[in-house]
């Protein structure tokens, strides 16, 4: 019997499972780890109690875990790197995965406290922005969950990227110091601390054995020192690690310009060193803020790459083993600099030759991209790269020189895809393309879906596919339904556990098994009530938190995600302002009470993003005020959408809005988020959306727009968005109000600018070719939902098929296909080396 089975027996404070054990831990660390008693205790100090007694009993399996890894060095582990690891709260989705959710709930309420309102306390991880730092933080929980050998490395930032508010309709940023009040979750492991280096130059030497060598001298260092965070597997005994590092300076304090009086001098150093972790992505318009952006890079590849060749070497002295013992992915082009930074400590630190290091690291390193974007493809300056990394731009023009060189005897005289095809983009200001170097440093490139894989290998990355085809393969995205379905929606996966059991949070092909109650009315109305019970929560919480009401009854219509044009946000109001006009003209045919919920951050220089914002926060203030319309319609706007309103949002969600432009949504998960959990999805033929589409039915998915050829084609037979808006009058009337002031009465010119993207400046989101599609869409969506029994059959039909979606089922692809990787299981009675 492991400690997992035994929820029954004797009382153990910091192992027991039983109701009665942990009562006693929970009031124990009230004790001894905040210094109270109970009966003065603070709501804060319960919190702290229960996330320490939670801690407790995560230890066991966390020793346990690292012992079997340590004593199996011959298995190979993967190491996953990413700038962002959107994790969530880590308090409920820890007692998911323990198994231990229902007894903490009773545990808390013989104490008088409410497991809900304990949750709530808890800060956000500010170490993710969006779905790739979401991603990441779903692939973790799957690593530990299939017990694979796997760590996270990031950067512990002190600051996320900034807490939303909505002040008079606009965004305004705040700081996000989420460590204000510390992190239980996390252990600091100064013995680990580890130096890297900035700066310097670059010096020739002759080695012992007569080989000239280089190194790097005269170095700024920085200490990287990691702190860990458990990553608990579901109901197993792993418990993996996401190590994080944060700068330190090597002097805390300079006494010399201390004792002559210049006291901001004697701490500037520390504090200019520390900053490089200060806060999460920090802005790159200036060249201070870029230099800090590839610092932050280079700070977690280096401390990495250290870290694993450090422990493989406690156990290997044969370098070329490295590949079979150790998987990098790299999280899209972010880490790419451990292409060079791989070579550098092969090279310089341990003495390989070339060919033996560029062998032993793209055997080793693979890539994910996950972008379409030309615009998000990182490109670095070479001069700012020389000044910061000078080993590393040697490093880099040498792996071009010989890749070149192989371009050339394949194409002998094709100067123009040599030009193509260099990590160097020539120009006056020269640039290193990160994409670039990671596909000629990594021995696999995939794609996050079907149609973002086709789009790499077709346009973005054509004459890498061409010249290494071998290379290239697709794992489409998943989720973890631990978080996004048995934690967030409890009403909904209780109903699902009493119809076919609790096997498909670890299987969730299982789901299917809910085909055949689809047209079970009993079924039906129980699903329903799941739905009801949720809009209800989500409506009490946005009340609480921010004072807006949002009635539970109508249609709740949800786009949430980063605002971005090619998103299309403005799509959306442009339909909301269509309805408006509809249901004061008297003629809305087909139309059910819809309550539209937008959410979601601007980037904080994005004028355009935040100006969506603001128009979105505008038409809000006259439809949702106006007698004539009543509850019919309402555009709700909540502010500082993160993890934990995504997971009251998404399941009360109805209709999924997934309407980016066709070819430019890599994959998106929220897709996957909203039709896991009931919600019909109203989409284009993008990303993950067309899978989504195969899999749950295409009855059951409501599908407009453009394909990507299609826009292809118009933009070259010379698009004209100026024919869309003379050609439809409800698009004319609707672009004619957000311009002349309609809903910014007293700045009329408010909006003009971004009427003026979509007439003006050639609509390069196709907004306005997809908007009598769209408008179309929406009309059949309304009588969909008009046909309650029809349209719950759709949403029972969503769930039960989207098990493709797992990411159990993407890292299980990765771990086969990728990093050749194989579960360890973890014994809780091996615990004989920490």
């Amino acid at each position: 019997m492991t400690v997992l089975d035994a929820k029954s027996g004797a009382c153990d404070e910091r192992r027991g499972l039983n109701v009665e054990s942990l009562r006693n831990a929970i009031l124990s660390h009230v004790s001894f780890t905040q210094a109270t008693v109970p009966e003065y205790a603070t709501p804060w100090d319960i919190w702290v109690a229960v996330a320490m007694s939670v801690r407790d009993r995560l230890n066991d399996r966390w020793i346990a875990t690292r012992n079997a890894y340590y004593n199996k060095p011959d298995t190979k582990r993967v190491y996953y790197l990413s700038l962002e690891f959107l994790m969530g709260r880590a308090l409920g989705n820890s007692l998911v995965n323990l198994g231990l959710y229902d007894e903490y709930n009773q545990a808390l309420k013989e104490l008088g406290y409410d497991l809900e309102d304990v949750r709530d306390l808890e800060e956000e991880a500010g170490l993710g922005n969006g779905g790739l730092g979401r991603l990441a933080a779903c692939f973790l929980d799957s690593m530990a969950t299939l017990e694979l050998p796997g760590y996270g490395y990031g950067l512990r930032y002190d600051y996320g990227m900034f807490h939303q508010r909505i002040r008079d309709g606009y965004q305004v940023e705040e700081p996000d110091d989420w460590l204000r009040l510390g992190n239980p979750w996390e252990i600091a492991r100064p013995e680990d601390v580890l130096t890297v280096q900035f700066h310097g130059r670059v010096d020739s030497y002759i080695d012992e054995k007569g080989n000239r060598r280089r190194q790097w001298v005269d170095t700024h260092d920085v200490h990287a020192l990691p702190y860990d965070m458990p990553i608990p597997g579901y109901r197993n005994n792993t418990v993996n690690t996401l190590r994080l590092f944060s700068a330190k300076a090597t002097r805390e304090f300079d006494l010399a310009y201390f004792n002559h009086g210049d006291y901001l001098r004697a701490c500037q150093d520390k504090s200019l060193t520390e900053n490089v972790t200060r806060v999460l992505y920090p802005n790159d318009q200036s060249m201070q803020g870029r230099e800090l952006r590839l610092q932050q890079e280079h700070l977690l590849v280096s401390s990495a790459l250290q870290e694993i060749l450090n422990r493989f070497r406690a156990h290997h002295d044969d370098w070329n083993l490295l590949p079979d013992r150790a998987a990098i992915q790299l999280n899209d082009t972010h880490p790419a600099l451990a292409v060079a930074e791989l070579m550098r400590l092969l090279l310089d630190h341990h003495g390989l030759t070339w060919n033996q290091a560029w062998e032993i690291t793209t055997n080793t390193l693979a890539y994910t991209n996950h972008t379409v974007m030309p615009e998000a493809l990182e490109k670095w300056s070479v001069k700012l790269l020389g000044q910061l990394l000078p080993r590393h731009l040697e490093i880099i023009f040498e792996i071009n020189r010989r890749f070149l060189d192989d371009v050339h005897h394949r194409y002998p005289g094709d100067g123009d895809r040599r030009a193509r095809m260099s990590i160097i983009e020539e120009g006056e200001d020269q640039k290193v393309r990160m994409a670039h170097l990671a596909a000629v440093g990594s021995h696999s490139i995939n794609g996050v879906s079907a149609l973002h894989t086709e789009i790499v290998k077709r346009e973005v990355m054509r004459d890498f596919h061409e010249f290494w085809p071998d290379k290239f393969n697709n794992k489409t995205n998943g989720i973890t339904p631990r978080r996004w379905l048995r934690k967030a929606n409890i009403p909904l996966s209780r109903l699902i556990n009493e119809a076919i059991g609790e096997d498909w949070i670890r299987d969730l092909d299982q789901l299917r098994k809910l085909i055949p109650m689809a047209d079970d009315e009993g079924f039906q109305a129980a699903w329903r009530e799941a739905k009801r019970l949720n809009k209800v929560r989500l409506a009490a919480y946005v009340q609480m938190k921010q004072d807006l009401i949002i009635n539970p009854e109508p249609l709740l219509d949800c786009q949430v995600k980063r605002i971005h044009d090619y998103k299309r946000q403005i799509l959306n109001l442009l339909h909301v302002v269509t309805l408006y006009n509809r249901l004061k003209a008297g003629r809305a045919e087909d139309f059910v009470p819809r309550t539209v919920l937008l959410a979601g951050k601007a980037a904080p220089g994005y004028h355009h993003a935040k100006m969506t914002i603001k128009l979105a926060t505008a038409i809000g203030e006259v439809v949702n005020h106006d007698p004539d319309i009543g509850d019919r319609l309402k555009l709700v706007v909540p502010e500082n959408y993160c993890v934990a309103l995504a997971e009251f949002i998404i399941p009360a969600a109805e209709l999924s809005e997934q309407i980016s432009t066709a070819g430019m949504e890599a994959s998106g998960t929220g897709n996957m988020k909203f039709a896991l959990n009931g919600a019909l999805t109203i989409g284009t033929f993008d990303g993950a959306n067309i899978e989504i589409r195969e899999e749950v039915g295409e009855d059951n998915f409501f599908l407009f727009g453009l394909t990507a050829e299609e826009i292809e084609a118009r933009k070259a037979a010379g698009y004209d968005p100026r024919d869309h808006y003379h050609a439809n009058e409800e698009l004319r009337t609707a672009l004619d109000q957000i311009s002349g002031g309609f809903f910014s009465p007293t700045e009329p010119g408010l909006f003009r600018c971004l009427t003026d993207r979509l007439l003006e400046e050639g609509d390069p989101y196709m907004v306005l070719a997809d908007y009598e599609s769209y408008v179309e869409c929406q009309q059949r969506v309304s009588r969909a939902y008009g046909d309650q029994a029809h349209w719950t059959r759709k949403s029972i039909l969503n769930t039960a098929r989207m098990g493709k979606f797992s990411s159990d089922r993407t890292i299980r692809q990765y771990a086969e296909e990728v990093w050749k990787l194989r579960p360890v299981p973890v014994s809780l009675e091996a615990n004989s080396r920490p």
